[in-house]
């Protein structure tokens, strides 16, 4: 059985090991169990940990099946560790196309690499969808970070919005509530556990029209918000689309980790259809414990 000192280690999202959100990786986990899997996601840690449980499908290195845990449970799909993944096979493979199959269905990352050698991955979202959030579960995720409806940007109105994983979304208007707020974390799991929230809790502040800042929040073991989180990342260009179908195609950053200094940026583009693409690069952590 795979331990996690056979997983690779990256940060994604950032070019500093020091920032970004940190993924296990594991390359070939052909063999590896359910409980197999989420023992070693459980050990090392991370946020989430992504497995190639069939790592060249068709005898094609760039065509691979993958599964994402969390330290306590499958994750349906994992922005961050799939950049980190892609990464990480480009520097074995080179750059090009990947296709991974994923417990959401296929997704397409493209990488590249820069004149200094530094490569770059991009995923491309399932087709998102965007539905409207219970007034009753709305009121209650405000008051779990001690906010209510007058925190809200009046632009922005709160959703739901699916992109590999349901995300609600809340924009916030003024920098203090955003930079201040605080939660329970266990609270928060449990309402995230009821409603079927599988990724984060998206809290954004619009810095101006083509930037955001977010905070992610993901109470799993220790961890209580995400450095980075490309799903999130595609939902809210899923969201903004909804919003503005007319102000598409565009570009958006979203920069996050600020509040639990790792800081991280995501490039989201919003095409006037179909999937959400997101980019961002990854780099080994030097020192992982």
């Amino acid at each position: 059985m795979a331990t996690s000192r056979d997983i690779l280690r990256l940060t994604a999202f950032s070019s500093d090991p020091a920032g970004g959100n940190p993924a296990g990786v594991l390359l070939d986990a052909r063999g590896l169990n359910d409980d197999e899997l989420q023992s070693v996601a459980a050990e090392v840690g991370y946020a989430e940990t992504a497995f190639l449980i069939e790592p060249e499908l068709g005898g094609s290195p760039r065509h691979s099946r993958i599964r994402y845990f969390s330290p306590i449970s499958e994750v349906p799909f994992c922005g961050h560790a799939t950049i980190a993944t892609a990464v990480a096979l480009t520097e074995r493979n080179g750059a090009g196309t990947f296709t991974f199959e994923t417990p959401i269905g296929p997704v397409t990352i493209d990488t590249a690499v820069d004149s200094n050698g530094a490569p770059t991955a991009t995923f491309t979202s399932v087709e998102p969808s965007v539905t409207s959030i219970d007034h009753a579960v709305l009121t209650a995720l405000l008051g779990l970070i001690s906010l209510d409806s007058s925190a809200l940007d009046g632009r922005y109105p709160a959703m739901l919005s699916y992109a590999g994983n349901t995300h609600p979304i809340v924009v916030l208007q003024e920098q203090a509530a955003f930079d201040e707020f605080t939660f329970d974390p266990s609270a928060m799991r449990t309402l995230m556990d009821t409603q079927g929230w599988a990724g984060t809790v998206t809290i954004l502040h619009p810095l101006d029209d083509s930037t955001f800042e977010a905070r992610n929040l993901f109470p799993v073991g220790a961890i209580t918000e995400d450095p980075a989180t490309g799903s999130a990342a595609a939902s809210t260009g899923g969201y903004l689309r909804e919003l503005d179908p007319a102000a598409t195609p565009r570009r958006i950053t979203i920069v996050q980790g600020r509040h639990v200094g790792r800081p991280s940026v995501l490039e989201v583009d919003i095409p006037a259809g179909g999937g959400i693409a997101v980019t961002g690069t990854a780099v080994p952590i030097t020192d992982p414990r």
